[in-house]
Parts: structure tokens; C-alpha cells; sequence
């Protein structure tokens, strides 16, 4: 097996194991422990905290690190926390707490592990094949997300909730030991590292000065903003305003996967057909278009318009995000590349959270239809990014004037 293909099923192992784990643990918080509704929120908290509180020192974390090994050993990490809740139950000390702090435990681990993994791909893969391997990898994602919480529901009813999350712990330690035998990356280190803090304000400046990659940063963060708030609204509305049974829910937000799939199976031969800096204008305009059309409709009219607004714009979302992500790793000096993800991924996932806050808080008085409409509007703030910088007006964004870099470390 090549390196690329051994790199590729680590990570599909650890991403199937993890859906099938999100499903585990608020269950096994449910029906073992009785959780109220405040803990349950403590967990799913703890499951993006990291991002908040590491999100940007990960990057420097992850380069003064042997990429190899960090991933190895946040692999590890997740599968010790994760397989403490089994131990836990079985000797009768499983607790609330013990959840929100596995959350936690694999929350750190993710964040490493997810910097690690886009710094360490362009070192196994051609820079003419970053965008199609990167399309996979985002196509591999979307179909885990889709088929992963199936299987996870199946393997409850099965096992039960608690013995579940050991098939979570499992995929990682397979993914450790997938990963454990891809080549370990060959970098000269300097005498001494400047300090932390100086090297995260390097890598953010980098990102937000450049060309491109500031402006993707701005059009990412506006797109995450709405999709925090759409997380937020669609059970809301599909349940509150379409009164949709609950079996026909999941079938309607399972559009949210479907478009994704098609967006990462059509992501190269748009780009090349139409170019990366027109791709992302038209991709970000398509993923509007879709976002409107969600909230539209009565009846079956609006299960129609909810479904296909979200194909359209979940496609569209999965353009932006493999085409940009393939072009940071194409353009950044290799020194900063792994500052470079953290950056973007910390501002731009930050507004997740913020935007499932601000949904909930406007549907209040305005209803989640009207809020639903609003923040279709929002997202038109991803195109308007692109046609208000360098890139407007060129094909691809590797034709974008670059300002004189300094190097980041001598």
C-alpha cells in the first residue's frame, strides 16, 4: 500500500470511529448516567473547547513537534481517553465528569491531530494531485459524517452505548499504528526557536496580509458562521415551524453529506474548467443561492426547497474549502505551513460556535425561517470577499502578485 493510501485509511479509520463515538457518548451520558440537559451541553461544549484555547498555538505546537509523532500520539491520546469510559462503567466510577473530561482529552488531541494531518499530506503527495487528494479526503469525510452516526445507532442497539465507544478507541489505535509507518518528515531545526508568541504572530500576519489567503480566511469564516447558526435552526425549524416527524428529520438533514460528496466528486474538474479564483466567486455565489432557497416553500414544497438548498450549498462549501485548503498548502513556505492551518482554522471554526449563539438568539423574535433567510444573505459576505481583493478578475489564484516574503526562521 502506498504512503498516500496508508495516510488516507488512518485517517478514514479515526473519522469512521469517531462518528460512530459522537453518537456513543451523548447516549451513554442519556440512558447510563441520566445526564440533565445542562451537563449535556457541558459535553458538547468540551468537545470544541480546544479549538478556543489552542486553536492558535497548534500551529507552532505542531512544528516544533516530529509531524509523524504528533499525530501517532494524539492518536494514542484519543484512544486512552476514549477507552477509560468503558473501564470507567465496568468498575462502577463512571461519572458526568469523567465524560466532559474524555470530550476534553479528545478535543486537545483533535486539534493537533487535525493541523498535523493537512501540514503532513503535502509531504506525501505531488502538488499536481494536493487538489483531487484533497477532494478525496474531503469526500472520505462527508461520507463518514453520513454513514458513521448510522452505524453508530446500530452498534448501541447492539452492544449497548458504553461498550460502543471501545470501537471508537479501536479506529484510533489502528489509525496510530497505520500512521506509525509513514516516513517521518526530514526538517532542519534552528539552534533556537523564537518565542511562541512571536511565532503565532508571524503565521497569523502571514495569513491575513496575503492576497489570497486573507481574503479565503474572511470568505471561510462567514460560511462557518452560518453553518454554526444552521446547526442550531434546522431541528428547530423542520420540527417547530414543517412539523416533519422525527424519522423524516435525519432523512432531511442527510442532504447536508449528500452535497458535500457531490461537491468533493466535482471540486477538480470545475476548478480546472473554469479556474480556482473563478471557481471559489462562482462556488461561493452557488452556495448563496442554495442557503436562500432552504427556507422557502410550505408542505412538501418546503421539504423539496430545504433539500435542495442544501445539496447546492453544501457542494458549493466543499468547493471553497478544498480549493482553498489545497492552495495554502500549495503557496505557504513550509516553515509557516503548519501556522498557516492553524490560523485559518481557529479564526475561521471560531465562528461556529459564535453563529449557532447569534441563530438562536435571532430566531427568538424573528422565527427560524426569517433568520434562516438572513443568513443566506450573510453568506453572499464569501463571494463579495473574493471580488473585493487581488483575486477578482484573475482564473486561478496561483496568477495572484505575491508581495517580497521574509524568511520566517533563519
Amino acid at each position: 500500500m502506498s504512503v498516500f493510501w496508508r495516510w488516507w485509511t488512518a485517517g478514514t479509520t479515526s473519522s469512521l470511529g469517531s462518528a460512530i463515538g459522537g453518537v456513543a457518548l451523548p447516549l451513554t451520558a442519556l440512558a447510563v448516567l441520566d445526564a440533565t440537559p445542562f451537563e449535556m451541553g457541558l459535553i458538547a461544549a468540551a468537545g470544541f473547547a480546544a479549538w478556543i484555547v489552542i486553536g492558535l498555538p497548534a500551529g507552532v505546537i505542531v512544528q516544533r513537534l516530529p509531524l509523524r509523532g504528533a499525530q501517532v500520539g494524539a492518536d494514542l491520546a484519543r484512544a486512552a481517553a476514549v477507552g477509560s469510559v468503558p473501564l470507567a462503567w465496568w468498575c462502577g466510577h463512571l461519572t458526568v465528569a469523567h465524560l466532559v473530561a474524555t470530550a476534553l482529552v479528545v478535543s486537545f488531541a483533535n486539534v493537533i491531530f487535525d493541523v498535523a494531518n493537512m501540514t503532513f499530506l503535502p509531504e506525501i503527495v505531488d502538488r499536481d494531485q494536493l487538489q483531487s487528494r484533497n477532494s478525496l479526503t474531503s469526500g472520505t469525510h462527508a461520507a463518514t459524517q453520513l454513514g458513521g452516526p448510522s452505524l453508530g445507532g446500530l452498534a448501541v442497539q447492539a452492544l449497548g452505548a458504553v461498550p460502543t465507544m471501545l470501537v471508537d478507541a479501536v479506529s484510533y489505535l489502528v489509525s496510530a499504528v497505520l500512521l506509525r509507518t509513514l516516513p517521518a518528515r526530514r526538517v532542519d531545526r534552528p539552534d533556537r526557536w523564537p518565542p511562541v508568541g512571536e511565532m503565532i504572530r508571524e503565521g497569523f500576519g502571514f495569513v491575513v496580509r496575503h492576497p489570497a489567503m486573507g481574503p479565503g480566511m474572511w470568505a471561510a469564516t462567514a460560511v462557518n458562521f452560518v453553518c454554526g447558526a444552521q446547526l442550531a435552526l434546522y431541528p428547530l425549524y423542520l420540527v417547530r415551524e414543517l412539523h416533519t416527524a422525527p424519522g423524516l428529520v435525519g432523512v432531511l438533514l442527510a442532504a447536508d453529506g449528500v452535497g458535500s460528496l457531490a461537491g468533493a466528486a466535482l471540486t477538480t474538474r470545475f476548478t480546472d474548467a473554469v479556474g480556482t479564483a473563478r471557481g471559489l466567486i462562482l462556488a461561493g455565489f452557488a452556495s448563496s443561492a442554495g442557503a436562500l432557497l432552504v427556507p422557502w416553500g410550505s408542505g412538501l414544497g418546503a421539504y423539496a426547497a430545504f433539500v435542495a438548498g442544501n445539496l447546492v450549498f453544501s457542494a458549493g462549501v466543499v468547493v471553497l474549502s478544498v480549493t482553498t485548503r489545497t492552495y495554502r498548502q500549495i503557496a505557504s513556505p513550509p516553515e509557516l505551513l503548519s501556522r498557516v492551518m492553524a490560523t485559518v482554522r481557529f479564526v475561521s471554526w471560531g465562528a461556529i460556535p459564535v453563529g449557532g449563539i447569534a441563530g438562536g438568539a435571532l430566531a427568538g423574535p424573528m422565527g427560524a425561517r426569517w433568520t434562516l433567510l438572513a443568513l443566506g444573505v450573510v453568506t453572499l459576505c464569501a463571494p463579495a470577499a473574493w471580488l473585493l481583493s487581488p483575486v477578482r478578475g484573475l482564473r486561478d489564484l496561483t496568477d495572484v502578485a505575491l508581495p517580497e516574503q521574509e524568511p520566517a526562521l533563519r
